[in-house]
C-alpha cells in the first residue's frame, strides 16, 4: 500500500511513494501545481500524480484515506519481465493486474494459463497440468521440493481449467499469491537463468 509522504491532506498536492503500475519503479510521485486535489473529508482527498521516471510519466489517480493511499491503476506485485516470450508474459501480466485489482479468481485462471503456456513452449507433456509441470523438471533447474509443494495448489487440479469448477469458489488472496510466487520461480528458471548465464559467459576474457 502506498503511503503519504509530504504535504497536508488539503487542496495542495503532496508527494506519495508507490511503485509505478507502468514502469514498475518505486518513486516519489508529485502532483501538479495547476491541478488541485479534491478534498473529500477533513483527512481524505483525491488527486492526480505523475511517475517521476522521465521515460514513463505515467499518470496515477490516488485516493487518500488518512495516511493510506489507493492508486489507480493499482500497484502490482514486483516482477522482472526480462527474457520471457511475449505471449507468456501477456498472460502473467494479466494475472498480476487481476491480483492488484483484487480479482483473485480471474488471477488464478491467468496464472494457470501462464503455466500451461510455459509447458507447451517447452514441450512438457502429460494428462494434466500437474503431470506437465513434473515433466518440465527435465528442462529447468528448480528445487524438486518446490514443485512437490505446489501439488497443494488447488488451481493446478484438472478441474480448475473450467470456470464452473467449484474450486474457484474458495480461491482468495493467499492462495493466488502463492501461485504467483510459484509461477515467478518457474519463469525465472525457464527463461531468465539461461539469459544470465549467457551474459556472464560473455564477460569471459579472451586469453
Amino acid at each position: 500500500m502506498a503511503k503519504y509522504i509530504s504535504g497536508a491532506p488539503t487542496f495542495k498536492p503532496g508527494v506519495v511513494s508507490l511503485r509505478c503500475p507502468s514502469c514498475r519503479r518505486n518513486g516519489s510521485f508529485s502532483g501538479f501545481t495547476n491541478i488541485a486535489d479534491v478534498q473529500l473529508t477533513v483527512q481524505d482527498f483525491a488527486g492526480m500524480r505523475v511517475c517521476p521516471n522521465p521515460e514513463c510519466k505515467e499518470l496515477v489517480f490516488i485516493i487518500a484515506n488518512g495516511a493510506d493511499i489507493t492508486a489507480y491503476p493499482a500497484e502490482r506485485l514486483d516482477f522482472d519481465p526480462g527474457g520471457i516470450p511475449p505471449k507468456i508474459l501477456a498472460s502473467f501480466e494479466e494475472a498480476l493486474t487481476d491480483h492488484a485489482n483484487q480479482c483473485f479468481k480471474s488471477s488464478a485462471i491467468m496464472v494457470r494459463r501462464t503455466l500451461e503456456e510455459i509447458c507447451a513452449d517447452k514441450g512438457a507433456k502429460g494428462n494434466g497440468l500437474k503431470e506437465r509441470l513434473t515433466a518440465l523438471q527435465s528442462v529447468i533447474v528448480v528445487p524438486k521440493e518446490l514443485l512437490d509443494a505446489a501439488d497443494e495448489l488447488r488451481i493446478l487440479g484438472n478441474d480448475a481449467a473450467h470456470l464452473e469448477a467449484r474450486v474457484y469458489d474458495d480461491i482468495g488472496k493467499t492462495e493466488v499469491e502463492a501461485a504467483i510466487d510459484l509461477c515467478k520461480e518457474i519463469l525465472k528458471a525457464v527463461y531468465q537463468l539461461d539469459s544470465l548465464v549467457k551474459r556472464l559467459k560473455a564477460l569471459k576474457k579472451t586469453p
